[in-house]
């Protein structure tokens, strides 16, 4: 989608949603009638209309500047933590802001999940009310405008039942004589309702956009529109969330997973991978160029990250704005210091990457040594992670600031404008991004809403929860739980797993967990991970630490290690969910407020 095109929409944006509000629609005039007729009547002014839904998908990574909430044990947050400790009334971003409201403009700081998915949802059920006016379209194009319609009103609710629990399912265009009152149904009921539509939109869209007619007229710039693939993943993680065992105790009583929801799982999720196989449209990416996942050079911003693996991204419009949240975890000090300062991995997630050999760190026969810890870590961890010694800057200009000083009292190692806890992060942060390299403006990263790793995992969760062992098939599929993960192990140049930790169904999930921690780092699924699984609260996903240690000035390794508690997460029960909005609760007894809130 071009910035252009879409900028010249909004105006039409604008006109027909003043037809949705309750005013408009009850003193309409003849004439008004007309033109929202020919808005609708064909494809080019119908997808206008769709366009702005995927304006309303908040980034992630930039949303309020930085969000800092979905990361749970992953980094620092900030130096006053309030969101840590419990008070998710601060939850002002990226959730819910009213200061922000409705904000589907062009700059992602302004975008909020509540909000939004609201808006979203009225959006694409006005649409979906309106598919009889369109007319003048052929049988695909109609089949596009329904597809978008119904995934974006089921991929909105999912949104927002993750974080706040069991919803009323808004599935028609509410005027004021219809019943407003709506009652919350349980999460089970929520997801199966989004499921629907997401499996009806998957029937109507194609695999790929640049090879239907419509698509020929967007050739090379449909990558961001919503497909086949989209509407599969998203209807089996709809599933498999329904299915974990956070959200199975709030519909049924019961803390495990549902077995009947992770099998039909299974199968969507198989559906996805066999067609990717089949058809190479989306595949995992080679080692060489994982990074592309998250991170390119782009002169011109032409090229967007992404490569052959990431299925959806935030839509991006402002990349010079976006790119800039992404790089603080290699900039020193001198040059937005007081984010690298606070937003930094901990020691205790530092924990899930494993040994060049594949074992965990805690395995007798991993050959982990914590006197020296970070010698013979997995690739992924050099991926990811910046550690004392590493460069920070290429050009000699950068002088103190070239390789980072990390160690107690080191200059990048500090309370305020350097790390608290002895990393950087760097999985969205490549060296240059600084005054002295000064690649920063051909620089694009984003953090990807899903990647087909996560597909992968999810099959292997599902397949393993559903059909019972490692070496279970989806009946989709024959591919087993144990080769899903061995195949995102492979790719990051691991052995596969060894059989004592495919055993038995509760060890192997427990790599499933381990392998969501490290190849989805900081991507945003971590909050909603340990919460579905139930597993928030334990103490090991509670604490955050630091790494203290000096520096051997004639090795430079590091000694006198000592690992530091900066903060204990407060989690109880009532964390499970956010809190809703106090205006909203208030509005009717149907909509209660999330218990312990």
């Amino acid at each position: 989608m071009k910035k252009r095109k879409i900028n010249k929409l909004n105006y039409l944006f604008i006109f027909l949603m003043l037809f949705s509000s309750c005013e408009s629609y009850l003193d309409k005039s003849p004439q008004s009638d007309i033109e929202e007729n020919d808005a609708f009547k064909n494809f080019i002014s119908f997808q206008g209309f769709v366009e702005e839904m995927y304006n309303c998908i908040t980034d992630y990574n930039k949303a309020g500047a930085w969000n800092n909430y979905l990361f749970a044990d992953e980094v620092l947050n900030n130096s006053s933590y309030p969101f840590d400790l419990g008070n998710y009334w601060s939850m002002d971003r990226p959730f819910y802001n009213k200061s922000k409201g409705v904000n589907t403009g062009s700059d992602p700081r302004n975008k909020r999940i509540w909000a939004l998915c609201w808006y979203g949802i009225r959006k694409a059920n006005l649409g979906l009310s309106k598919l009889e006016l369109l007319t003048d379209a052929t049988q695909e194009e109609k089949n596009l405008i329904e597809g978008q319609c119904l995934f974006f009103r089921g991929w909105f609710h999912f949104e927002l039942m993750r974080y706040w629990g069991g919803l009323p399912y808004i599935d028609k265009f509410l005027l004021p004589a219809d019943n407003l009152k709506l009652p919350r149904l349980s999460y089970r009921e929520t997801a199966l309702k989004a499921a629907e539509d997401l499996e009806a939109a998957a029937a109507l869209l194609p695999v790929n956009w640049d090879q239907t007619v419509v698509g020929q007229r967007t050739l090379g710039n449909n990558r961001q529109r919503i497909n086949k693939i989209f509407a599969l993943s998203f209807l089996g993680k709809d599933l498999l969330y329904a299915a974990s065992p956070m959200m199975n105790e709030e519909s049924t009583g019961n803390a495990s997973f549902d077995v009947d929801l992770c099998k039909r799982a299974a199968d969507v999720f198989g559906e996805v991978i066999n067609v990717c196989n089949t058809t190479g449209t989306y595949q995992l990416q080679s080692w060489d160029n994982w990074t592309d996942n998250f991170w390119v050079w782009s002169p011109g911003n032409k090229v967007l990250p992404g490569g052959t693996e990431v299925i959806m991204n935030p839509t991006i419009y402002m990349p010079s704005r976006v790119k800039y949240s992404t790089v603080y975890g290699t900039l020193p000090t001198q040059f937005g210091g007081g984010y690298a300062g606070v937003e930094v991995p901990t020691n205790n997630y530092i924990k899930n990457y494993a040994m060049a050999n594949g074992l965990p760190i805690d395995d007798p026969n991993s050959g982990y040594n914590p006197d020296d810890p970070w010698t013979g870590r997995e690739p992924r961890f050099y991926k990811d992670i910046i550690i004392d010694g590493d460069q920070l800057v290429v050009s000699t200009a950068g002088g103190l600031d070239q390789y980072a000083q990390l160690y107690n009292g080191g200059r990048h190692r500090a309370t305020t404008g350097g790390s608290i806890t002895g990393y950087y992060y760097k999985r969205f942060s490549p060296i240059g991004c600084n005054p002295w390299d000064k690649k920063l403006d051909y620089f694009q990263a984003y953090v990807p809403y899903l990647r087909l790793a996560d597909v992968y995992l999810m099959y292997a969760e599902s397949v393993l929860q559903g059909y019972g062992s490692a070496s279970s098939t989806s009946t989709t599929l024959n591919f087993t739980p144990e080769q899903a993960v061995n195949a995102i192990r492979s790719r990051a140049q691991l052995p596969d797993l060894t059989p004592k930790y495919t055993a038995s169904k509760a060890v192997f999930m427990e790599e499933i967990i381990r392998e969501r921690a490290v190849e989805l780092a900081f991507e945003a699924h971590r909050f909603c991970d340990l919460r579905r699984w139930n597993i928030n609260g334990e103490i090991k996903y509670r604490e955050k630490t630091a790494i203290d240690f000096d520096r051997d000035a004639s090795t430079g390794k590091p000694v006198n290690l000592a690992e530091r508690t900066i903060i204990t997460r407060v989690v109880e029960k009532k964390h499970n969910w956010l809190p809703f909005p106090v205006d909203i609760v208030n509005l009717y007894p149907e909509f209660p407020q999330n218990p312990g809130w």
